[in-house]
């Protein structure tokens, strides 16, 4: 994982391309990086899973 897969991964979450992603728990701190800069954050969810994975979706309404 890298900036730039963690940047293509989020943007085919938000153009619906992809209905959801599962993160290793190797490769959460950069992911989340390159998440929390983004302007549309909230508008991301996180699932925690067993063994430390996390599934991400996109919401077309921000959380709060």
């Amino acid at each position: 994982m890298n900036d730039n897969l963690a940047t293509e991964i989020l943007d085919k979450l938000k153009n619906g391309e992809l209905h959801e992603f599962r993160i290793q728990k190797e490769d959460f701190m950069i992911f989340r990086k390159v998440l929390v800069a983004r302007e549309d954050f909230k508008h991301y969810r996180g699932i925690a899973k067993h063994n430390g994975e996390v599934v991400y979706q996109y919401m077309q309404e921000a959380r709060s």
